[in-house]
């Protein structure tokens, strides 16, 4: 591994190492509960294990890693609570967001939306959480972008982001629930596309936000 600089001062390689690791647990690239096996991330860095193992543990004091007995060091599970509150929140708030957007959709966003649902369809077969999250955004960003209520829309979009703080994705827990995604996609597009009731489309909305965290609790407490 090359030595990196920040700033013209040389980086440790333990510090190389925590910054690739972060890096991946940020973009989803390593999900939480994953294993984080210290031969393995050592030669994908090309260092021995001894940096890697002190990157771990800096990660482990941020709260970014955990370490088990007979486990090891994984990435930290999602808080369940937050995560609950903000996808009940998001469900609410998008459902209206969307609602409200629906009149003011710019010409091509059903198309753009479509697109985004074909790639996000493409991505069933090889499975990516994180591409799959990232597309998933977009797709839904199209949707609830033009609404027209500065306050609702802001809403929306800190409850985005309040997910992205918790480095979670429920496809990550459950690939199976990705493939149902796609599915209620087309259905919230079929009711757009026929100008249906804005009532429908928040109904809509609300419930495929709700089914995702179904999904996620279903998983934690089968």
């Amino acid at each position: 591994m090359a030595r990196e600089t920040v700033n013209g001062t040389a980086m440790s390689k333990s510090r190389i190492a925590y910054e690739w690791i972060k890096a991946r647990i940020a973009d989803g690239t390593f999900s939480p509960g994953y294993r984080l096996v210290l031969g393995q991330l050592a030669q994908e860095q090309g260092v021995s294990v001894v940096p890697v193992r002190e990157a771990i543990r800096l990660l482990e004091a941020e709260g970014l890693v955990t370490f088990e007995r007979h486990v090891g060091a994984q990435v930290a599970m999602v808080d369940e609570s937050e995560y609950q509150h903000t996808m009940q929140t998001l469900a609410l708030v998008e459902g209206y967001a969307a609602a409200l957007a629906a009149p003011h959709l710019a010409p091509g966003s059903l198309d753009r939306a479509r697109a985004l649902n074909a790639d996000l369809a493409g991505c069933l077969g090889h499975f990516e959480p994180a591409r799959f999250t990232a597309l998933n955004r977009d797709f839904h960003a199209v949707l609830f972008d033009a609404c027209p209520n500065p306050q609702v829309l802001d809403l929306v979009r800190r409850g985005w982001d309040r997910l992205g703080g918790l480095r979670t994705s429920t496809f990550s827990f459950v690939p199976g629930r990705a493939r149902q995604s796609v599915a209620e996609h087309e259905q919230i597009l079929g009711l757009l596309d026929a100008g249906a009731p804005a009532s429908d489309v928040e109904r809509a909305v609300r419930a495929h936000r709700l089914a995702t965290l179904d999904a996620f609790l279903a998983h934690r407490h089968p």
